[in-house]
């Protein structure tokens, strides 16, 4: 466990410190522990949740919580968890609790979505990660269950996390021109803080805090360290990557050998030749399907939901951390070696070789689909709804 040094409000911890939630189990876990310990409020936020293994026991220590009169409120994603019945949360709700739907489908079609997770408890610890609330994700990302990362804080950032959960729990319940003027404005934000750095974004046309950021950290960068579940980033920012690499400086990227989004695979695997060839190390997660998003630049880390694809920096709303601590850093890239030994490295001239004309046909069309076709298709539905 890492300590970053913060001053302390009055009644909460004396420093935040940081877990790494490394495995499914681990992760929820960890929640169930956080929210059976809540003594005053509970903020539960995710983008897919089902039945099942882990989901009955969250929803059941929410329910708990709530009976001992702790504030209870959740908030899912419409479109992500469309597999729950309608009496679902019915519990919860009769125990005193809040839920609410995000984004259903009366206040905009399918395009946007809320990718965020997050759970925060009595304003002093959070989670923030890529663990969704699904069966798959159970086990330990080797022999069983997705490979992904989370992290839990506790501290005075757990409170700025907080707020913005409360701004899109607000947001759920807006009729439709509300809903609408709200989205163009306030869909990114830069949160410095000096236990780290929240980032959220949206939809619209503004720029991508998470982006610049990126760009900012990667124009100085000597060592950058990547684990994508879907990698897809921008020309620029991909420009700004190559840099890096160009200058002789370590730039390593982990991606799916198995995924749960083959289009997004197939797209990905477009931009191996250009990156290798620029001396990017690319290396494929064989075990598991790989759902973590994590990125290392030197002293700084990113964790949260935001994939480096379209989606996340322009589409979806998401949130991450960016921790600025060389003690941080370097937990991450032991966990990042770590998962390295279970990849296996994709070499340059054995990629050339083993690309057919349909293979290449095959990558440049879902390339296409996901970089043009879909933020084409979210635009427009923006313009529409104005």
């Amino acid at each position: 466990m890492n300590t970053v040094a913060e001053p302390a409000p009055p009644g909460a911890p004396a420093a935040a410190s940081l877990e790494w939630l490394r495995t499914g189990d681990q992760a929820y876990s960890t929640m169930l522990e956080a929210i059976d310990g809540a003594q005053h409020t509970v903020r539960f936020e995710t983008y897919i949740f089902k039945r099942g293994e882990p989901g009955d026991r969250i929803r059941a220590a929410l329910i708990s919580a709530a009976q001992r009169g702790v504030h209870v409120y959740a908030l899912l994603d419409a479109g992500g968890s469309t597999e729950l019945p309608a009496d679902y949360w019915n519990g919860l709700i009769h125990n005193g609790g809040e839920f609410r739907w995000f984004n259903r489908p009366r206040f905009l079609k399918g395009t946007f979505r809320n990718h965020r997770k997050l759970l925060v408890v009595d304003d002093r610890s959070a989670y923030v990660g890529g663990y969704n609330i699904a069966p798959e994700h159970c086990g330990d990302g080797v022999t069983g269950g997705w490979k992904d990362i989370g992290i839990f804080l506790h501290g005075s950032l757990a409170a700025h996390l907080g707020e913005t959960f409360d701004k899109m729990f607000t947001r759920a319940e807006l009729k439709h021109r509300a809903f609408i003027r709200v989205m163009k404005t306030g869909n990114h934000a830069w949160l410095p803080h000096e236990a780290g750095t929240i980032i959220i974004s949206g939809p619209g046309r503004g720029f991508s805090q998470l982006k610049r950021s990126l760009k900012a950290d990667l124009r100085k960068a000597t060592d950058v360290r990547i684990m994508a579940a879907y990698f897809l980033p921008t020309y620029r920012l991909r420009r700004t990557l190559l840099k890096v690499a160009r200058r002789g400086h370590k730039v390593q990227l982990i991606v799916p050998g198995k995924s749960d989004v083959l289009l997004s695979q197939l797209a990905t695997r477009k931009l191996y030749q250009s990156l290798m060839r620029a001396g990017v190390e690319i290396y494929e997660y064989e075990p598991q399907v790989l759902h973590a998003k994590m990125i290392i630049i030197d002293d700084s880390v990113y964790v949260g939901s935001a994939n480096l694809d379209t989606r996340s920096l322009y589409i979806n709303y998401e949130l991450s951390v960016r921790l600025n601590s060389h003690d941080t850093a370097e937990e991450a890239r032991e966990l990042f070696d770590d998962t390295l030994t279970r990849c296996r490295r994709v070499n340059l001239s054995q990629w050339r070789k083993s690309r057919g004309f349909i293979a290449r046909w095959k990558e440049k069309f879902a390339y296409w689909l996901l970089t043009r076709f879909d933020l084409y298709l979210a635009r427009k539905q923006l313009n529409d709804l104005r």
